[in-house]
């Protein structure tokens, strides 16, 4: 019998050396890093709050119900990771872009890719709920050079705190949705209704993990954009309503001070028509800084 070591076996005090010691020698780099900090962490918490037993299948019941609960359009894992902040840290350390440049956001569980496309100026709202609302605006580069060509992904929650995919059958398809791509000059515009705050899906996990915590599911209220264009950083980001009682406790964590938006409340006939727009009508000037993608940085 070969001799062993008694450092191959599982003790409490190097329980995460143990554990990573058995990793294959050639695994993915990256992999390795990341999973080997990952053990550490796990391992030290579990000492430190000195995990129960049933605590700890607490937990493990906890995320299976999270993985029940996701569906074609409801992602708990997301709103999972949301709730905790960690969204928001993964992509602040990945997006660490220059001072002035438009800063990201959560994505969020509803997103929908392929919306609508529509030419600028027109009306995604078609449930006709809420305070009609004009946003308009331009991209540009840091150099303030507009941004011809790009596509502006926009979605919002309707007036009954719903997004379009939570209400099949109530809410028109692409209700609150639509892609726009910026002109010439970079500007774009289209015409919405005026975001309210609302309750993430709040009667799952996710739900319940926050109501055990004090904490309320509400989100502030927000538009969100995706911004793309050939050269550039991806954005994902979102617009916020100075006005909202939720702004500074945002359930997802998602509310930046740039981000904050101008709203102005327009009672203005001839304004109104220009855009086809009732008064009053809410407006909100909104215009996104974009960076060179990494690749196409200069050092």
């Amino acid at each position: 019998m070969d001799q062993v070591s008694t450092g191959d076996f599982f003790d409490a005090g190097r329980s995460a050396d143990v554990v990573n010691a058995r990793m294959g020698g050639d695994i993915d780099i990256r992999f390795r890093e990341v999973m080997t900090i990952m053990v550490k962490h796990m391992h030290a918490a579990v000492k430190d709050a000195r995990v129960t037993t049933d605590e700890w299948m607490s937990a493990i019941q906890f995320l299976t119900e999270v993985g029940h609960t996701c569906t074609d359009w409801r992602q708990e894992f997301i709103l999972l990771s949301d709730t905790l902040g960690i969204s928001m840290l993964v992509d602040a350390i990945n997006h660490d872009r220059p001072e002035g440049a438009t800063e990201n956001s959560v994505l969020g569980p509803f997103y929908v890719s392929h919306s609508p496309h529509y030419k600028s100026g027109a009306d995604i709202s078609m449930d006709g709920k809420g305070e009609p609302m004009l946003v308009e605006g331009r991209l540009l580069d840091n150099r303030g050079k507009p941004v011809a060509g790009a596509t502006i992904e926009v979605w919002q929650a309707n007036e009954d705190g719903f997004y379009d995919v939570q209400q099949k059958g109530i809410q028109p398809e692409s209700n609150l949705r639509g892609t726009f791509t910026s002109g010439d000059d970079g500007s774009y515009w289209f015409r919405s209704a005026k975001p309210r705050f609302y309750p993430i899906p709040s009667d799952g996990p996710v739900g319940r993990m926050l109501a055990a915590l004090g904490r309320h599911p509400n989100r502030a209220a927000h538009v969100h954009f995706i911004i793309k264009a050939q050269g550039y950083e991806t954005v994902v980001t979102e617009l916020f309503t100075p006005d909202c009682p939720y702004l500074r406790e945002d359930a997802v964590f998602g509310v930046k001070q740039s981000l904050i938006a101008d709203f102005q409340k327009i009672d203005n006939p001839s304004r109104a028509k220009k855009f086809g727009m009732p008064s009053p009508f809410w407006a909100v000037s909104a215009d996104f800084i974009l960076v060179a993608a990494q690749t196409d940085r200069k050092s």
